[in-house]
Order: C-alpha cells, then sequence, then structure tokens
C-alpha cells in the first residue's frame, strides 16, 4: 500500500489518493487543507522529497509527499522504435535522405557501427523513458533480411530489464516490407512464437506494392498467433484512404473489432473535409485505434474530430536521435508539447486534451476495454479502482507543466515509485 500526501489530481483540489493492489483505492481532501481544498495556513509545511516514516514501514505503507503537486496518469507511449535509437551517444549529423526506403537503408548501413552496442541502446533509452514519466509501451522491433531478430532480441533483452518498472508490448515490425526481402515472413512469425505481441505492416501500396498479398500476411499471423495488428500507413492523401478502406474491410472480416491501430495515417487529415468525417466514423465503428508521433505540417491528424467521433488516439516519440531524424529525447512530456503545438492548440481545454491522449488515449489503445477519452474535456484515469499508473509533476495547471516541462517528477508503476527526479528507484 502507499499514501500520495497532498496531490492535484488534474489541477484540482489538494488531494491524499491511496493506492493498494496496483489500483487507485480512495481519493479524499488532503489532510491539513481547507474548505476550499487548497493549502491550511496553518497547517505544517510539507517535506520536499519522497519520505516513508518507520511507522509506516513497520506497518507495509510507503508514504510518498506530493508536495503539493500535479497527479496524471503516468505516459502511454505507443509509437516508440526502442531499437532505433542514439539517445546517450554523440550527437551525430544526419545522413538520411527523403522517403522511407531511403531512410532504411540510412539506417541499415549505420545502426551496427554505433559507440553502443544495440542491446545497451535500447535498454538505456527505455530506462530514460520511464524516468521521465512513461510506464507502458508498445515498441516496434524491426525484423528483415538484414537484422533478422537481432533488434527484436535486442527490444525483448530490454522489456525484461525494466519489468517491473513498465509493461511492454513489442511490435514485429517489417520496416523494409514484407514481400521485398526473401525470408521476411518466416522472421516475423518466429518473433511472434518468441514473444512479440503485436503483428507489424507498413504501406502495403506504396513499399510492398502488393497490398492484398501483404494484409493477408499481416491479418493471417495475428489470427494465427491471436495478436492484435499495428499497421504503419505513411501513404498520403487518395492512396492513403484506399490502404484504410482495405484494413478496415480486413478488420471486420476477421472480427478483429478493437484489435486493430494504425500508426501515423497522415491520410485522414489530408483529404476533404467529407472524407475525413467518412473515415472518422468508419475507423469508430470498427474501433480501429490510431497512433500519432505529432508530425508538422500536412501529416497533422484531426485530433478533436477523432476524439469527438469516438476513435481511440494514443502519441509516441518514434525513433529517438537516430538515423531517420534528429529529434526524440525520450520524454513524452516533451513530445506531448510538440501535439499541441503541431495542432496550434491555445486553449488550455485542449492542451490538457494532449496530456490526456499521451496518456489515458495511449493506454487505451494497449487495451481497448479500458477507459477511453470521450471528447476534449474528459480526464480519466485517476478515479478509484483505475491502475496505479501515474505521474507527479511539478506546476501551477496541467498547460503551464506541457509548456514548461519541468524535471521534478515522480513515476509510479503497479503503485510503486520506480524513479524520482529524473532517476530510477
Amino acid at each position: 500500500m502507499a499514501i500520495l500526501r497532498a496531490v492535484r489530481p488534474w489541477g484540482g483540489p489538494l488531494s491524499d489518493v491511496v493506492l493498494d493492489e496496483g489500483r487507485i483505492a480512495s481519493v479524499k481532501p488532503a489532510e491539513g487543507t481547507g474548505p476550499d481544498g487548497g493549502i491550511d495556513p496553518a497547517a505544517p509545511v510539507a517535506r520536499a522529497d519522497v519520505v516513508t516514516p518507520p511507522a509506516a514501514q513497520a506497518a507495509g505503507t510507503d508514504i510518498v509527499d506530493g508536495r503539493g503537486r500535479l497527479l496524471l496518469p503516468s505516459f502511454s507511449d505507443v509509437h516508440v522504435h526502442l531499437d532505433s535509437t542514439r539517445i546517450g551517444l554523440p550527437f551525430r549529423p544526419h545522413t538520411g535522405g527523403p522517403g522511407v526506403w531511403t531512410m532504411m537503408m540510412n539506417d541499415r548501413e549505420n545502426w551496427r557501427d554505433a559507440e553502443w552496442t544495440i542491446d545497451e541502446r535500447t535498454e538505456y533509452t527505455l530506462a530514460t523513458m520511464i524516468e521521465r514519466g512513461t510506464t507502458r509501451v508498445r515498441s516496434y522491433a524491426q525484423i528483415d533480411a538484414d537484422c533478422r531478430l537481432e533488434r527484436f532480441d535486442a527490444v525483448a533483452a530490454a522489456r525484461d530489464a525494466h519489468t517491473e518498472r513498465a509493461d511492454v508490448d513489442i511490435i514485429a515490425f517489417p520496416q523494409a516490407g514484407l514481400l521485398l526481402e526473401d525470408g521476411v515472413v518466416a522472421l516475423m512469425e518466429e518473433a511472434l512464437k518468441q514473444g512479440a505481441n503485436v503483428m507489424g505492416g507498413i504501406d502495403p501500396c506504396q513499399l510492398d506494392r502488393d497490398p492484398v498479398r501483404h494484409l493477408d500476411i499481416v491479418f493471417g499471423l495475428a489470427e494465427k498467433h491471436q495478436v492484435p495488428v499495428d499497421i504503419h500507413l505513411h501513404e498520403p492523401g487518395d492512396l492513403g484512404v484506399f490502404t484504410t478502406e482495405l484494413i478496415l474491410k480486413r478488420t471486420k472480416a476477421a472480427g478483429m473489432q478493437g484489435q486493430v491501430s494504425i500508426s501515423h495515417g497522415f491520410a485522414v487529415g489530408q483529404v476533404s473535409e467529407a472524407t475525413t468525417r467518412r473515415l472518422i466514423d468508419e475507423l469508430a465503428d470498427a474501433d480501429i485505434a490510431m497512433a500519432t508521433v505529432a508530425p508538422a505540417g500536412r501529416g497533422v491528424l484531426p485530433l478533436v474530430q477523432l476524439a469527438e467521433g469516438g476513435v481511440r488516439v494514443g502519441l509516441g516519440q518514434d525513433g529517438q536521435r537516430d538515423y531517420w531524424s534528429p529529434y526524440g529525447n525520450g520524454d513524452m512530456l516533451s513530445r506531448t508539447w510538440q501535439l499541441a503545438f503541431t495542432n496550434g492548440f491555445r486553449a488550455d481545454e485542449l492542451i490538457e486534451h494532449c496530456m490526456a491522449v499521451a496518456s489515458i488515449g495511449g493506454a487505451s489503445l494497449l487495451d481497448p476495454a479500458s477507459r477511453r477519452l470521450r471528447g476534449t474535456a474528459d480526464r480519466p484515469g485517476l478515479d478509484v479502482g483505475d491502475p496505479a499508473e501515474l505521474l507527479l509533476l511539478d506546476g501551477e495547471t496541467v498547460t503551464s507543466a506541457v509548456m514548461d516541462r519541468p524535471d521534478d517528477r515522480t513515476v509510479i508503476h503497479r503503485g510503486r515509485v520506480v524513479a524520482d527526479q529524473l532517476e530510477l528507484v
């Protein structure tokens, strides 16, 4: 059991929150607060650290001093390439060219030559993410004729190293396509046998140029191994709409409603308003979720319409300071700021919605049976019975915390503190 003293759930009144058996057991007005929920001037000043008094230790209860900080659901990073990272290494000038294939080949030429091994980089990056507030992760593990299962093994090892600090799903991901190189499909199935728990796909038309065969393989292996599906879809405009419609049909035909997500899905925000509206309605009807990495320009998803339409949306950091891009720092709070910025949001409700997408939105993508966002004003995740996946964060308001991205953070996984002040516990 743990007690969080003097915290402000979603920026509301000071509260004491009890955690038990990995869930929120109670939320009550904090001791020493006035009738309006504010701090009573006569109450003792809270200590500025995480503390477990001896008496509480003897009783098996940890006391966490909230110090009036915000209490938020922890981050859910649902689109990260843990095996594509240079976090912690010296800065390297960008050498990739335009286009998925060109970028992929640039990565292939360089990823083995880094200063650290792939295992060291992957584990370090996951630790960095946890220290900054992420406790739920869905990571890609690249599988192709070059790396075979080497990168999958590195992601699996990082997951196992931090199994008590974060829940990690692994997507078997054909970065170079399923059909362009010999042996990839067999490697994908082997990864599923060895513990990958999501089947991945990528650009069935633009990359593999055979969407029927590509989707036959993706949904066939997903059904065989009883795992969900995630498809990278960079395809723009009308081509992206065509592929989305194929995914919708396959999802319904396989009875996989609630088990399919589309990552990127740029086309949803690139076509006419009427087509966007139709796609949102069909995605909601098939319960297909979307994952975004908050890109700029024409890749921006219509977040407000998706929320109002009932489509689950999660956020991720993509690759991080890697051979694809110099962007990324392991911090989902920074990516939440980016989501608000690229959408042009200024109103507090919409900026807070970005925080909700980055936490509970992603959690509902990972578990379609969990609580999901019902609109831009919805703030779930901190009610009695909810999982104790939590983040204590300094800030006057949720919006100010997104803007300031403070370092004063305490991270809780399954009701237990796993990181504090940007260091693992």
